[in-house]
């Protein structure tokens, strides 16, 4: 981007943006690092925007506005007051970064579905999902072999699972004492086995994750890692290509 001054579409620092748009500068900030704003950085660090970008965001100019969710519950983007599930260091930025990636409520996408398919098929799991981490639940952006779409952050596998650099795995759920109690292994679906790789933003936040789940408790060969792995970076990159949520 040019940031070279003009009259009709003065350049606008984080404050400015700020008091225009009603929110604080940590706010802003956020969302240009995310992308949900438009921006560059000056030489000396400092992120700036123009008016032109800020007015397309109050006045709702979105291409992707078929895939915007109709309202968003503010609170879910904030970090929980005492959560019940561990927690990543980045986790405030973590979840302002998902709510600025206009995904979670929206409607099914093939990019995203034929993901799954794929996960389940590479891995011979029942189920797959790519899930979406708010502060008061998992969303499933896609899936296959579940029928809910959400469920607590608190029972969330993968609130565990964005902890990680790449994957994680629990091989027997009834033999391992963070999850024997959860209410997804006593209930339905009754998972045994999880395996989950993080879901990254062009940040580096991870959203979410792409993960496969068993009713039988296993271990996934190499060749099956490897597919998981190749597949979750794809479902990153479709993830990073998204038009952000212009609030």
């Amino acid at each position: 981007m040019q940031s070279n001054t003009k009259p009709d579409d003065p350049v606008m620092t984080t404050s400015e943006v700020a008091r225009l748009l009603g929110v604080a500068t940590s706010t802003v900030q956020i969302w240009m690092e995310s992308g949900a704003i438009e921006s560059w950085k000056t030489p000396g660090g400092h992120r700036r925007t123009r008016l032109s970008l800020v007015q397309g965001l109050l006045h709702g100019k979105d291409d992707n506005a078929h895939l915007r969710p109709a309202a968003s519950n503010d609170k879910e983007f904030l970090p929980a007051a005492d959560p019940g599930y561990p927690v990543p260091a980045d986790e405030r930025a973590r979840l302002a970064a998902v709510g600025a990636s206009g995904l979670v409520d929206t409607g099914e996408e093939n990019r995203f579905d034929r993901i799954v398919r794929l996960a389940s098929m590479v891995t011979g799991s029942p189920i797959a999902l790519v899930s979406l981490l708010t502060s008061t639940r998992q969303w499933f952006k896609a899936r296959v072999g579940l029928e809910p779409r959400e469920t607590p952050r608190d029972w969330a596998f993968c609130s565990h699972a964005v902890m990680q650099d790449e994957l994680f795995v629990v091989e027997d759920a009834l033999g391992d004492e963070r999850f024997r109690d959860n209410p997804l292994v006593q209930g339905e679906p009754h998972i045994r086995f999880y395996a989950g790789v993080p879901l990254r933003d062009r940040s580096g936040h991870a959203l979410g994750t792409l993960c496969v789940i068993d009713r039988e408790p296993r271990r996934l060969r190499a060749a099956e890692v490897q597919g998981l792995l190749d597949l979750a970076a794809i479902a990153s990159g479709e993830i990073q290509a998204s038009r952000p949520n212009r609030f």
